[in-house]
């Protein structure tokens, strides 16, 4: 069994397409009661046999996946990738993907 932790609370959680990974949700979300409300990162194996010649074996792998469904797909980026990724999230490239104020406020009330 895995793990889904928010860095105050951790919980037993497994997604079925990527059993005993220990996941990590952002800490501005909730675990208790259980919300499942987030994107979920966890280490992955490393890269054995992948069909994109970028990804040579042994490269450190991220999964990535949404905590609302244990059987939710798994995507699996290089750590490379998914730091070209933050940075632009940082650089603000990604800012009208972000919920308005209002989004917000209707999430929080449904749960």
């Amino acid at each position: 069994m895995g793990t889904l932790t928010n860095g105050r609370t951790t919980i037993p959680y497994d997604n079925w397409n990527a059993p005993h990974l220990d996941w990590r949700k952002a800490g501005r979300t909730d675990l208790d009661p259980i919300l499942k409300d987030c994107v979920i990162l966890a280490e992955a194996a490393p890269a054995k046999d992948h069909p994109h010649h970028s990804i040579p074996d042994g490269t450190r792998m991220v999964a990535v996946s949404d905590d609302k469904d244990p059987s939710a797909p798994v995507l699996l980026m290089s750590r490379v990738e998914m730091t070209k990724f933050f940075d632009g999230v940082i650089a603000g490239e990604f800012d009208e993907f972000r919920a308005s104020e209002d989004e917000l406020e209707a999430a929080a009330a449904t749960t």
